[in-house]
């Protein structure tokens, strides 16, 4: 096991490399302290339609196939055209379970999550979805998640006793709706539907949610609602072999319909590394590049989310280094090494400074205060800060 001091060195050489790699492909200048205006007048300042949305890549992606000199083709877009637009952090360290749960969890309360990452259970702390709606007196429609895997379908909500169900988000689960959807129609449409609908690459994991007639309703009035169609989903999509790509074109439909205030989108393709697939966890990558861009621009050119929306984009962990005898490489994420757990954040919209890295340390807990300051809610359970670098 590494010491702490050793662990902040090398996070340290990970950030100021990738603020490095930053320079050379896209001109990014430094940012020591960027703090716009102080987190009072900020709060005094948002907008009635001030919108946040909130991307995770499940499982994270190394420097090697991104940031590097040598994995950069894989992600043009966000060097070419989100990161020249936004301010980029390149030290965010995750100190808690690196499991894609657990930790995801984490990022929605604010506070390292302790519970089975392969029990499907709410988190112990409130998330950012109940603070908002409780606070701010928002209803059901204006907060979601939307989640790859069954496994989370208790994240939209946390088992504190101050807050619950009752003002939690509404959890949309894609492969949920892409079963009902097909269903009976298998063959016709979808041949190849199975690797879709798998929950996850790395272990079972065991759900408990609604019954089964509960979520049959639920889903036929997400298909409704959302005016969900899996012909035009075939029709749009630029491959049906991902779904991530079933998740962005969820996004879009419930933005565009629904509008809500507050989105958690997590992206998991990438996380196909754990079965040693190395060309398929690269392919996962450069689709979450393409999928982030197209997601940008739909807030672009919606006039409920353009010009008032913030896009927060990160890894929820890294991966293992090849040279470390206790992982499996690009495969794993085992070994709790500086390079699983210093991960990145890229933030675009309304004030945030455009090409600028940030190198101070912060954590991935920070993003739920930090979404409380741009929504305009407390977060009083929290063990994050604010990035003051973002209000």
């Amino acid at each position: 096991m590494l010491g702490v001091k050793q662990e902040m060195e090398e996070s340290q050489s990970l950030s100021i490399r990738r603020r490095d790699f930053l320079r050379v492909a896209s001109g990014a200048s430094t940012a020591v302290t960027l703090f716009s205006m102080a987190p009072a007048a900020a709060l005094a300042a948002i907008p009635q339609k001030t919108k946040v949305v909130v991307v995770t890549f499940g499982g994270g992606a190394r420097d090697d196939e991104t940031f590097a000199l040598g994995g950069q083709r894989n992600i043009p877009h966000l060097l070419n055209e989100l990161v020249p637009q936004g301010t980029f952090f390149t030290q965010v360290l995750n100190r808690g379970i690196l499991g894609h749960y657990v930790a995801t969890a984490s990022i929605a309360t604010g506070a390292y999550e302790t519970f089975n990452n392969f029990v499907a259970q709410p988190p112990a702390s409130p998330t950012m979805f109940e603070y908002f709606r409780k606070q701010m007196r928002r209803p059901a429609r204006d907060t979601w998640v939307i989640a790859p895997s069954n496994g989370f379908n208790r994240i939209g909500a946390s088992r504190h006793r101050l807050y619950g169900p009752d003002y939690g988000a509404g959890v949309i689960l894609p492969k949920q709706l892409l079963s009902s959807a097909i269903q009976g129609n298998r063959q016709k449409e979808f041949p190849d539907y199975e690797h879709l609908l798998q929950d996850s690459y790395e272990l079972p994991m065991s759900t408990r949610g609604l019954s089964t007639q509960d979520r049959e309703l639920s889903l036929a009035q997400l298909v409704t609602t959302l005016k969900l169609s899996s012909s035009d989903f075939i029709r749009n999509a630029q491959t049906l072999n991902s779904p991530d790509e079933l998740s962005v074109y969820i996004a879009r439909q419930l933005m565009r319909i629904v509008a809500p205030s507050l989105i958690l989108l997590t992206l998991h393709d990438m996380d196909v590394a754990h079965t040693g697939a190395f060309s398929l966890y690269v392919d996962g990558i450069q689709r979450s590049d393409r999928l982030c861009a197209t997601l940008w621009q739909f807030i672009q050119a919606d006039p409920e989310y353009k010009d008032n929306t913030t896009l927060l984009i990160m890894p929820d962990f890294g991966r293992d280094a090849d040279g470390d005898p206790g992982g499996n490489g690009f495969q794993h994420h085992r070994t709790g090494g500086p390079l699983a757990r210093t991960t990145w954040l890229l933030a675009l919209g309304p004030g945030v400074h455009q090409n600028v890295t940030v190198d101070r340390p912060i954590e991935s807990i920070d993003i739920v205060p930090t979404v409380g300051g741009l929504l305009g809610f407390d977060t009083p359970a929290s063990q994050g800060h604010r990035i003051l670098e973002l209000l």
